[in-house]
C-alpha cells in the first residue's frame, strides 16, 4: 500500500516526518531512480526508495527501549553545542532509535526510545493523553508554603493562554520550606511541571519521571537501559 514518503521514512526509523520533508525538498530522496517531491507516495513492496543513494527498508522487527535518563543529557539526536545526548548511553544498540517524547536536560528518569516511527507518532500526538508520573522536590520562598502545595499545583491554571488539564498531586513529605510530591500529568506541554511550579512561586529542586501509563521505571539504574517486554510493547500499542 502506498504511503507518503515522509511517513515511510519515519516508520523506517530514519528521521522524523518533519525532517523527512526537508530531505525530500533538498532532493536527497528518490523513488525508482527519480527525485521525489514533498507529497509523493511509494510502496516499499514494489518501489525502490533511496535516501542519499541508500535504500530505505522497514525493519523486520522494531526495537523498544526504556532508559533511565540522567540529568544533563538532552533528548535530541544531535546538539550543535556539544552537550551529551541520550543515545550516547545506548552502548550495544546498533540501529538508529529516537525518543518517544522528551525530557528536559535537568529532568531525569523514564524515557522510551524506538525505531518504530508509527508508534512514536501515535504516542506523541497532542490528542494522546496518557498519564505520566513524576517525583518532584520543590522549595517555597522564605515565608514557607501559603497553602498545601499538592492543592496549589492541582488547581486550574493556564500556560501560554490555554488552560492546563489539572495535575493529580499527592504530598509525600514536607519539611519546612521543602516538599516532596508525586505528580501526574496528561499533557506534554514544554517544561509543563516546572512552569506550573513557577506559577505557584515554587523552585524545583529535582524532577524525575517514574512512569508512563502502566510502564514503571522500577529499579533501572541511572544511565542504563533495557528492552521492553512483549507485554509492555503490547500495552504501548494498545494505548
Amino acid at each position: 500500500m502506498k504511503e507518503r514518503l515522509q511517513k515511510l521514512l519515519s516508520a523506517a526509523g530514519v528521521c522524523s516526518r518533519r525532517t523527512a520533508e526537508r530531505y525530500i525538498a533538498a532532493g536527497r530522496v528518490t523513488v525508482n531512480g527519480r527525485p521525489a517531491a514533498v507529497g509523493d507516495s511509494a510502496d516499499l513492496c514494489c518501489d525502490t526508495v533511496l535516501l542519499d543513494g541508500k535504500p530505505i527498508d522497514l525493519p523486520q522487527q522494531h526495537i523498544y527501549l526504556m532508559l533511565n535518563k540522567p540529568r544533563g543529557y538532552i533528548t535530541t539526536l544531535s546538539d550543535e553545542k556539544g552537550r551529551p545526548i541520550v543515545t550516547d548511553l545506548l552502548n550495544g544498540v546498533h540501529r538508529r532509535v529516537f525518543p518517544i517524547g522528551r525530557l528536559d536536560r535537568n529532568t531525569d528518569g523514564l524515557l522510551l526510545l524506538t525505531d518504530d516511527g508509527q508508534l512514536a507518532q501515535k504516542l506523541t500526538h497532542p490528542s494522546h493523553e496518557v498519564y505520566k508520573q513524576y517525583l518532584l522536590t520543590i522549595r517555597a520562598g522564605p515565608e514557607g508554603f501559603a497553602a498545601a502545595p499538592e492543592v496549589q499545583l492541582a488547581r486550574p491554571l493556564e500556560l501560554d493562554g490555554r488552560p492546563v488539564i489539572p495535575a493529580v498531586c499527592r504530598l509525600l513529605s514536607q519539611n519546612g520550606c521543602t516538599a516532596h510530591l508525586s505528580i501526574q500529568i496528561r499533557e506534554g506541554r514544554n517544561r509543563q511541571i516546572r512552569r506550573l511550579c513557577e506559577a505557584c512561586g515554587y523552585t524545583v529542586l529535582s524532577l524525575r519521571r517514574v512512569a508512563i501509563g502502566a510502564l514503571r521505571l522500577g529499579e533501572l539504574p541511572p544511565g542504563r537501559y533495557r528492552a521492553l517486554t512483549e507485554n509492555e510493547i503490547r500495552y504501548l500499542k494498545s494505548l
